[in-house]
């Protein structure tokens, strides 16, 4: 079982006519066929998208709701500039896509906090915003991870850091590990899909085997997720995990990179989650250099 997404999933492109979303598309489609099967832009319904020659000719649809109807997409993928990617995340809500990942980075919080509303009421899951998105290796590409270092396998990896995700990727496809599936949940405050989300389908994943948790300063989702797997070791569900945490030397108050990278109240900092971690069973790495032999280490017991 592959986590979300697998080569039969099928996917629409919110902004596929711009620059970004028709060289990740191009990726995509390049990746072992990954099925992108349309494209959705309000002003260009009934034209087709196809940039290379050679490449395969996408339909256009003027809306969420079309493109689902005519070809039973079940997962989308944004590319919509900030000031629109929240008005098209409600939308292929509206249109009941199963799977919606947004890339987009710099949407509004303000827009979030009506995205999140309208997302927990709906049967939708969102990945994302501000995210690598989800990679399944051989099978499909959602997003803008690059292929080329994936091998199929058995680790799981789940990060808030795009780069880093790429970092775990790499070393466990180097240790001869391989990956599941990869996620890039993303670093905004208010997102859609969080680490027990995650961590619950990777558990649950007969080929998932072990687990790599790229975190970092600011908020509490990673305490909650030690927490969580802490419980579920308590009642016999564990698997080997390996973490770092990014911002170590983060100064307390400053934004780092992402806008949920905030220490603030004394939460939220790189020590607590340290802590957290290593209470529930993960093997924290020094350094993302090591998160292959870190999880090595931890398999060898």
């Amino acid at each position: 079982m592959s986590i979300l997404v697998n080569k039969d999933t099928k996917i629409i492109v919110q902004g596929l006519t711009g620059k970004t979303g028709t060289f990740h598309t191009e990726q995509a489609l390049e990746y072992y066929g990954t099925k992108m099967v349309a494209g959705v832009h309000p002003k260009k319904g009934g034209e087709t998208w196809g940039s290379v020659e050679g490449a395969a000719q996408l339909p256009i649809f003027a809306s969420v709701g079309e493109a689902k109807e005519a070809t039973g997409a079940d997962a989308s993928v944004i590319y919509v500039p900030p000031a629109g990617a929240g008005a098209a995340i409600i939308e292929a809500i509206d249109a009941e896509i199963p799977f919606i990942v947004c890339i987009t980075e710099g949407i509004p919080v303000a827009d979030m906090v009506k995205v999140k509303a309208r997302l927990d009421k709906s049967n939708s899951r969102l990945l994302g915003p501000n995210c690598p998105g989800i990679l399944t290796p051989e099978e499909c590409k959602i997003g803008i991870m690059p292929g080329s270092i994936f091998k199929k396998g058995s680790v799981g990896v789940v990060s808030r850091s795009g780069t880093l995700t790429y970092e775990a990727v790499f070393q466990t496809t180097n240790a001869g590990l391989g990956q599941t599936t990869a996620v890039g949940i993303g670093g905004d405050p208010v997102k859609g899909t969080e680490f027990i989300d995650v961590l619950e389908m990777f558990l649950a994943d007969d080929e998932t085997e072990s687990i790599i948790m790229i975190g970092e300063i600011g908020g509490s989702a990673e305490e909650d997720a030690a927490q969580f797997l802490k419980d579920e070791a308590a009642k016999g569900r564990a698997k080997p995990t390996a973490g770092f945490i990014a911002g170590r030397t983060a100064p307390p108050g400053r934004t780092m990179g992402h806008a949920g990278a905030v220490i603030s109240g004394g939460k939220g900092g790189a020590e607590d989650k340290i802590a957290a971690m290593e209470s529930a069973g993960i093997k924290v790495s020094p350094s993302p250099a090591k998160l292959g032999e870190t999880l090595l280490e931890v398999l060898k017991g």
